[in-house]
């Protein structure tokens, strides 16, 4: 007797449920990809039709050859700096063979950072503002959403603070670094300090507001249960407050960290701080044929950069959360 493979049978209700959701994947897919071909291809048109002091307004072409440019000079810059370190290396140890007494010293590699080393000294720079800026930021925000006296006395500094330009802080951060910041061996240059301390300043302002927003808006039967509990003010903050009011934190974080992005490059760019703003700044000033599309290659780093940042945060935001429902927008 002939056995009859069976064949599944698909409902209609199954294969409906199929489409929509091929449908849903081909608009999360091909929208972005959609959007991105018209920008190319504008970018393209409005650049042959452009005209600067420099040349021919760069199109996709000259800033993808200018990417390569720069990969290659940063891999020409390490051989460089590794047949440096190995000259030294090779004469301490003859030196060394001479005389046992001899205490070797490594001089540093003095050649102008690569693209890719400026982009790390970005992101170390806005990294240490922005955690500067937010452990000041959350405790406090905490602070204010808890006590209706403590919002009522610092209310009017955010408000009085929130709207300065980075353009307007960054001369009093320089004289004030600079005052302060003296020291024969400084672990870090002041140009530094002062990037970071800028970045922190101008990215305190959206985490303290959403956490004091959130604190203050937590449920009142989560503070009945606080209270049937007796939970020691600690205690409250940590088991109820903070749980609570992450969502509205990580918004404010969030919100920070591309403030901070944005403000760093103006201030690396006026402190002389080797990062992305300050390359920019240089190839401004170089005034090269190649110096708009090498330009156009840093604004979309930055772009890519802050993007990829602000998923970052959302996706610790995810981790740290009892909500899972925070979306990619």
């Amino acid at each position: 007797m002939s056995k009859q493979a069976a064949i599944p049978m698909i409902t209609e209700k199954e294969a409906s449920f199929d489409l929509v959701k091929l449908t849903g994947w081909l608009k999360t897919i091909m929208l972005p990809v959609i959007g991105l071909v018209v920008f190319i291809g504008l970018w393209n048109v409005l650049a042959k039709n452009i005209d600067t002091s420099l040349g021919q307004f760069p199109g996709t072409t000259a800033v993808w050859q200018q990417a390569k440019v720069l990969v290659d000079e940063h891999y020409t810059q390490q051989s460089k700096a590794e047949a440096f370190y190995e000259r030294q290396h090779k004469r301490n140890a003859e030196r060394v063979a001479k005389d046992p007494n001899y205490q070797p010293k490594i001089r540093a590699f003095t050649g102008a950072p690569t693209f890719f080393q400026q982009i790390w000294t970005s992101l170390y720079t806005v990294m240490v503002g922005f955690v500067m800026a937010s452990l000041f930021a959350v405790p406090l925000g905490i602070l204010c959403g808890l006590s209706k006296s403590s919002y009522a006395a610092i209310n009017p500094l955010i408000q009085l603070f929130k709207p300065i330009s980075p353009l307007a802080w960054l001369p009093l951060v320089t004289m004030v670094v600079s005052a302060v910041y003296v020291s024969d061996d400084p672990m870090f240059a002041k140009s530094f300090i002062t990037s970071a301390a800028t970045v922190a300043l101008c990215c305190l302002w959206p985490t303290l507001i959403n956490t004091a927003v959130g604190v203050s808006s937590i449920d009142k039967d989560l503070i009945n249960v606080s209270k049937v509990l007796r939970l020691n003010p600690i205690q409250h903050v940590i088991k109820i407050v903070m749980p609570s009011s992450i969502p509205a934190i990580f918004t404010g974080l969030r919100l920070s960290l591309g403030i901070g992005w944005m403000v760093l490059i103006a201030a690396e760019m006026l402190a002389q701080n080797p990062g992305l703003g300050k390359f920019v700044w240089d190839e401004f000033q170089n005034g090269s044929s190649e110096s708009l599309a090498r330009i156009m290659v840093a604004v979309l780093t930055i772009g890519i950069i802050g993007f990829i940042l602000d998923r970052l945060m959302l996706q610790l935001q995810k981790w740290v959360s009892w909500d899972k429902s925070a979306t990619l927008r």
